[in-house]
């Protein structure tokens, strides 16, 4: 082979202004990414996204994380070869710990708050090293910033937050007419079920039901709870099948109150997701940089409680005038064209300087 077919038979096929790595390991973090990549293309920029194969479950966080950021390494070396990126954006501090390049990482937590003790022995140490490598930073939020342990890295910092846009028409929370609008009691999301707190919302739920309404749970599988121990009431719960998106989006707006308690919040997706279709968020005052916590506070401060129950209670028999309209208000710098305008400003011409 010449020199010349040998230099074209390892140049990469396309180029772009921006690679996104996407860990997508849940779907919301694939939702964010997509997210992401709609905003640099609006932003006029060419962008790609990869994402690994997602490795097969084990039981330990250490040996998730690891399994995860080899995946991660492997999708990402193998697009860089078919692809010449101007700038790489890692999502999330797994996918850049073993990364074959530095890029700007995304995250909404960093290990150092969500992995501690055990369970980030070797990633807490890892991450350290890449944020301070990182050429940029882009926290989701203000809060996960503050969890970052390298005080340095301000001026590489931009927040960066997912989009929330509703999903439809706002439907009103109390009754409209001769019928019930809002037709769903509540409804929790549990996809983690341990780190969501779903043994507190059952519980809170039995204190609370009076009148026979119905808790919906979305998010795992009634045999996967069952079978992980949760003690499912006969009567006035109902897990849900796994939901595609827009069905679940479409439940929410059926929805009058979404219920969670998580033992730690990490950004609060499905909480930003259900006040922007109406829905009024209860919600323990969880741990971690979690955005929809002085929101919840703002728009009805009863609401906000480790009393679960009566904050349950509040939220069905005595709810706040204009709810959903103040949270859509409350969520303007979380709408679509903020974002977008964050990245065509601040973004773009740091990425690519």
């Amino acid at each position: 082979m010449t020199p010349a077919a040998q230099g074209a038979a390892v140049r990469p096929a396309r180029t772009v202004d921006v690679l996104v790595v996407s860990l997508g390991a849940t779907a919301g973090l694939r939702a964010a990414d997509e997210e992401l990549l709609g905003s640099l293309r609006r932003a006029g920029a060419t962008a790609a996204i990869v994402r690994p194969d997602p490795p097969p479950p084990v039981r330990t966080l250490m040996l998730t994380d690891l399994r995860w950021a080899r995946a991660a390494r492997r999708a990402a070396v193998a697009e860089l070869q078919r692809t010449s990126a101007r700038a790489v954006i890692y999502s999330s501090t797994t996918a850049a710990l073993l990364w074959p390049r530095a890029g700007a990482i995304r995250f909404d937590a960093p290990a150092a708050g969500n992995r501690q003790g055990r369970h980030g022995l070797w990633q807490r140490p890892l991450e350290r090293r890449r944020l301070r490598e990182a050429p940029l930073l882009l926290p989701w939020s203000e809060g996960g910033l503050r969890e970052v342990l390298e005080v340095s890295c301000a001026d590489r910092a931009l927040t960066l937050p997912v989009p929330i846009e509703p999903s439809g028409p706002q439907v009103p929370i109390e009754p409209s007419g001769p019928q019930v609008v809002r037709d769903v009691a509540a409804v929790a999301y549990t996809a983690n079920p341990a780190k969501k707190g779903l043994d507190r919302i059952l519980e809170a739920w039995r204190g609370a039901r009076m009148r026979g309404e119905e808790l919906l749970v979305a998010g795992a599988p009634e045999s996967e709870l069952r079978k992980l121990g949760y003690a499912l009431p006969a009567q006035g719960v109902r897990v849900t099948p796994m939901l595609p998106y827009d069905d679940y989006r479409a439940l929410l707006r059926r929805t009058r109150v979404f219920v969670c308690a998580a033992r730690r919040e990490d950004y609060g997706i499905a909480q930003l997701e259900a006040l922007a279709d109406g829905c009024m968020l209860v919600t323990t005052p969880s741990p971690g940089p979690y955005v929809a916590l002085p929101i919840a506070r703002e728009l009805d401060k009863r609401l906000v409680d480790d009393d679960l129950a009566a904050a349950l209670r509040t939220a069905l028999d005595d709810p706040a005038p204009d709810y959903a309209e103040r949270a859509l208000r409350a969520l303007a710098p979380f709408r679509r064209a903020e974002v977008d305008r964050i990245v065509a400003e601040e973004l773009l011409p740091r990425l690519l300087a």
